[in-house]
């Protein structure tokens, strides 16, 4: 049985696409994005000026309708956007990096298309939450995405509280000048020996990423002065260690008789 939010799809309707784009290099873009992206008649676009970016950079004249599709005027263009669906044009979607409503605008879009009965797809392709869950080495058996951090104090303390006790690892999203801020905080509440990766940049030329337990990540930030670029911060959840170490699962010590995570420099990879 169809739920109450969907309809019927209307076969004369557009088709809307959401089309994951590089989260860093163009050459990254799949052959699929590449001829979507030259056929497309109409563009709903985080960015406009990015989207023609990522066209030039493959060589590619955009034939489409380009329009401005982010936070602040999302809700009034997804009426119009399904309003376009409606009357038989296709909508490719596109964000600045990754795959649209992965904390990007796309949800109230897909929602509002689902229940006019227009159909919904995908092109896939790459997400900073997945990539930086496969190269933190944390395990990735059960995840979640929690998104940027509540920036009020007393959101994020009770965010981070809820999340201190999760078995899942945490994948979050941050800006650069706030990461220290919130490893700091993360290390408050998970505990200073929680084990956490911070990819920075991940897929580009300066990609960094840099290991260790939240107190040393949080020293990492300090020192490092004025942390740079895109940020994913990867958190193993509570009792879960990397996947390989000795012990994994239990929260004890590997028993290499190397010294504690704590007395050792964050493992950094460029």
């Amino acid at each position: 049985m169809l739920g109450m939010a969907a309809r019927e799809q209307d076969p004369e309707a557009g088709v809307l696409t959401l089309a994951a784009v590089p989260i860093g290099r163009a050459e990254d873009a799949s052959p699929r994005l590449a001829a979507a992206l030259a056929r497309a008649t109409v563009i709903a676009a985080e960015d406009t000026r990015r989207v023609r970016w990522l066209a030039s950079s493959l060589e590619i004249t955009l034939q489409a309708r380009v329009v401005s599709y982010y936070d602040a005027v999302e809700t009034r263009r997804a009426a119009e956007l399904v309003d376009t669906l409606e009357k038989g044009q296709d909508v490719l979607l596109v964000t600045d990096a990754g795959t649209p409503g992965i904390s990007d605008p796309g949800y109230r879009l897909v929602a509002a298309a689902a229940a006019a009965g227009v159909r919904v797809t995908a092109l896939p392709g790459p997400s900073a939450v997945t990539t930086a869950l496969a190269v933190s080495g944390l395990p990735t058996d059960r995840f979640c995405f929690e998104g940027f951090p509540p920036r009020r104090a007393g959101e994020r303390q009770r965010r981070f509280a809820e999340l201190a006790a999760d078995r899942r690892t945490q994948v979050f999203f941050e800006s650069a000048r706030r990461v220290t801020q919130t490893l700091t905080e993360l290390a408050a509440s998970h505990g200073a020996d929680r084990q956490a990766v911070v990819c920075r940049e991940l897929t580009k030329v300066h990609e960094e990423v840099v290991r260790g337990t939240l107190a040393e990540l949080s020293a990492w930030g300090e020192s490092s002065g004025a942390v740079r670029g895109e940020i994913t911060l990867v958190v193993a959840g509570t009792g879960r260690r990397r996947t390989g170490d000795a012990g994994a699962g239990t929260g004890t010590g590997s028993g290499t008789g190397t010294g504690t995570r704590a007395e050792r420099a964050p493992h950094r990879v460029r």
